[in-house]
């Protein structure tokens, strides 16, 4: 077991605040996981994360903004927007196996009643 100092606790809480600025919420994650099966136009992302466009264009603007995803305006008639992953998001890769392994389970538990 690792021995933990007030310094070492407080750069640990200061890590997960910064995360979860980044990827809190009830939709970064799930877009993330939609996004990873590769580019989506915006009404294809609303309609896949049943997620309304205000609130999809608001957290693809954060995404943006965090070097999560990228934008790329294709020259069409209508003008159509195309989301991908950057690179930089693959780093969040742990993270979501993380929790789609512990939902899983917390689901089973769930379902057989907590014990």
């Amino acid at each position: 077991m690792v021995n933990h100092t007030i310094e070492s606790c407080a750069k640990a809480k200061m890590a997960i605040r910064d995360t979860l600025d980044i990827v809190g919420g009830k939709w970064k994650l799930i877009l993330i996981s939609v996004l990873q099966s590769g580019k989506k136009g915006f009404n294809e992302l609303s309609r896949e994360a049943a997620i309304s466009p205000r609130i999809l264009s608001k957290e693809l603007q954060e995404m943006e903004m965090n070097g999560l995803v990228s934008r790329k305006v294709c020259d069409t008639k209508p003008v159509t927007v195309q989301y991908e992953l950057t690179p930089y998001s693959q780093t969040l890769d742990d993270v979501l196996t993380a929790m789609e392994k512990w939902g899983f389970q917390h689901r089973n538990k769930i379902i057989q009643g907590i014990k």
